[in-house]
């Protein structure tokens, strides 16, 4: 029957590599590192643990810690006992995390140092957080981590709990930039999936002699990345610090001759442009992977030129957990005039199809715009206890990512912007992304925005909000005159601002919606 289906636990990935490869390093942090025994010991350890406060099948686990060995054993832990994992971003307010608890309603919630205050939040929100384990400064009426590790029980061999390939193992909150974010349901069989297709499309012969440089939170796309490295038995190595520090990164990535990593493209920008990329060897970089936005063409370039012909793009949201397209280290090109079209993200993942449709959901030939769409094996299972969302979602069987775009004829991808994004001035419909690409191209510009603001006349005109390279100043008469012979005059912003930084969100983005709070909080307007 459909949804009975029997699956493997993921959690086995772990213990399948555990096994064949015991006493390679699985782990660093800092000074510390790890075997694969070692950690899977850790995470029976904990699994058995949190069995024996009542944490069992079909519960869910929050996490609001920051990257580190617990957060990442609590993952594999939650899997194993048959429990959802529940990972929120470290950055996020005690009030948001609450939120978050509202949805999720967690049973055991595992908390980071400092963070005393989103646990009382938790609880604070309803009565069904029951246990409350801290990693270091837990206080009377909380558990220590190490300390319950070290009593704990470990479990008899192969005690993953059994699951059928609809089972939940993951809860990840979309973004929430337009609204309260949706807890999507990642599943064992979904994810089963979704680990072989990185390892065909994303990383290919990954194997334990490699090593895979965490940059960005476990939490979200990073943490998937790293399923894939667990399942090769590759080792993770974390930076030591929360904040990125290239100069740490390239450190690390000579010293554990790192092959891959994920990252986002304000990461990857900020490893290009630092003078790091000059003195340490990352010529062991197979693999740099940028998703969760896209990448602007000059920013590509400059990747190119410092990290050589490594990176690979992929467009993917959560909800299809990455796996929409695939653009890879041979088909990205310093030229302009490759055989493979500027701009694109790529084509299909193997075994994902990829559809324009319009508002009826009729499919749109190659080169007409429309909402991108996508169904698969890769695709969700819907958000938790949200019919609604759910039913927008899912219209006529396909996943609709509320992004927009176009294919080619060769199946080609390329994101005109969200839908949301999009702005109507003069009864013309302007894409920011377009104006931002172009005005990336001007030397004295580092980052842009470009966002629809209310106008009187035109119904909306665009503000582009500029930073400008290290050194160097822009103005708005320099950025309108760079784009006279570059774009149709309607698509020209009305107004130009000069910011020292964009605003972004805790997974490196820069969601629109924040640069329109700052620019009304300025009082920027027409």
């Amino acid at each position: 029957m459909p949804g009975l289906a029997t699956a493997m636990n993921l959690g086995r990935l772990l213990t399948q590599t555990a096994r064949r490869v015991p006493n390679h390093i699985a782990f660093v942090w800092a000074d510390r590192h790890w075997t694969w025994q070692e950690f899977d010991a850790r995470v029976d350890r904990l699994a058995a643990a949190l069995r024996e406060r009542g944490v069992a099948k079909g519960d869910r686990v929050m996490v609001h810690a920051r990257n580190s060995n617990a957060m990442f054993e609590s993952m594999w832990a939650s899997f194993k006992i048959g429990a959802v994992w529940v990972p929120t971003n470290f950055r996020l307010t005690p009030g948001e995390v609450a939120g978050l608890s509202e949805t999720s309603r967690p049973v055991a919630m595992l908390r980071d140092r400092g963070f005393q205050g989103h646990a009382d939040a938790v609880r604070a929100a309803g009565d069904w957080c029951r246990t409350v384990i801290a990693f270091g400064d837990a206080r009377e009426d909380e558990l220590d981590y190490e300390t319950m590790l070290g009593i704990a029980t470990p479990p008899p061999p192969d005690h993953e709990a059994d699951v059928v390939y609809d089972d939940p193992l993951w809860f990840f909150f979309t973004s929430g930039t337009t609204g309260r974010p949706k807890a999507a349901v990642l599943t064992h069989g979904q994810m089963a999936f979704v680990v072989n297709n990185h390892l065909a499309d994303l990383f290919p012969g990954v194997t334990e002699n490699d090593a895979s440089l965490v940059v960005a939170p476990l939490s979200h796309g990073a943490g998937v990345h790293q399923l894939g490295q667990v399942a090769r038995g590759a080792r993770t190595v974390i930076l030591p610090s929360e904040r990125l520090d290239v100069e740490e990164a390239f450190r690390l990535i000579e010293q554990h001759r790192v092959t891959n990593m994920f990252t986002v493209p304000t990461i990857l920008k900020s490893l290009a442009e630092h003078e790091a990329a000059r003195r340490y060897d990352h010529s062991s970089l197979r693999h740099v992977i940028y998703a969760g936005a896209p990448m602007y063409r000059a920013d590509q370039v400059r990747a190119l030129e410092a990290l050589g012909p490594c990176i690979v793009q992929y467009f993917g949201l959560g909800e299809v957990t990455g796996n929409i397209t695939v653009l890879r280290p041979d088909q990205h090109s310093l030229s302009d005039d490759g055989p493979i079209p500027i701009g694109t993200c790529g084509s299909a993942r193997t075994g994902m199809e990829v559809a324009i449709l319009d508002d009826s959901g009729r499919r749109l030939p190659p080169g007409e715009t429309g909402e991108i769409c996508v169904r698969g094996p890769a695709v969700f299972a819907g958000y938790f206890e949200n019919p609604e969302a759910n039913e927008k979602a899912f219209r006529g069987g396909w996943f609709h990512t509320g992004d927009l775009g176009h294919l080619d004829a060769q199946g080609y991808l390329s994101i005109t912007g969200r839908a949301s994004d999009m702005y109507i001035s003069g009864g013309s419909n302007v894409y920011p992304r377009e104006v931002e690409e172009a005005i990336l191209t001007h030397p004295a510009v580092l980052e842009c925005a470009v966002v629809g603001m209310p106008h009187p006349k035109w119904g909306e005109s665009g503000v582009a909000c500029v930073v400008p390279q290290p050194g160097t100043s822009v103005s708005e008469a320099v950025v309108l005159g760079h784009l006279q012979d570059r774009l149709s005059r309607y698509k020209h912003p009305l107004k130009v601002v000069v910011w020292d930084a964009l605003p972004k969100s805790g997974y490196g983005k820069i969601p629109k919606m924040l640069v329109k709070q700052r620019l009304e909080a300025e009082g920027v307007g027409f």
